[in-house]
């Protein structure tokens, strides 16, 4: 068991790489977007969902800047990426807040639980939208910028 756990690590180096630089980003994005969500609401400046929409933006941002440079290393203009990732994340936002709505007023989680909840299944969809169509991924392109 132990042997095909390494034949696969070793095979799919790249990828888990990749994803592992992808979580970091994101919970340094999260960060930023848990911070923006709970000062909103404590304060009583907004509700749950809102402060969420409010708190994806901040976090959308950081993850823009750093998925491009570090995650994907991609090799698109800013003028061609920032479209693609502006439409993956315009998707991530509404289902950001579909998936609020419905965890914190219909089903009645707690705001903090109900976004981590949340952002657990929106990262999915934008590792996936991000990889294999936001940024240009080329096989190989760690590898060489280390040479």
């Amino acid at each position: 068991m132990f042997a095909l756990l390494t034949r696969l690590a070793q095979r799919h180096r790249a990828f888990f790489l990749q994803f592992a630089t992808f979580v970091g980003v994101g919970l340094t994005a999260a960060a930023g977007h848990f911070t923006t969500l709970a000062i909103m609401v404590e304060r009583n400046w907004a509700g749950p969902v809102l402060a969420s929409l409010a708190g994806f933006i901040v976090g959308s941002v950081i993850s823009y800047s750093l998925n491009r440079r570090f995650t994907f290393e991609s090799t698109r203009s800013h003028a061609g990426a920032l479209p693609r990732f502006a439409t993956v994340a315009g998707i991530a936002f509404i289902m950001t807040g579909v998936l609020m709505d419905l965890l914190v007023h219909r089903i009645g989680l707690y705001y903090l639980l109900a976004q981590a909840i949340t952002t657990g299944l929106v990262m999915i969809w934008t590792f996936s939208a991000y990889r294999i169509w936001a940024f240009a991924h080329k096989a190989g392109a760690r590898e060489q910028r280390a040479e």
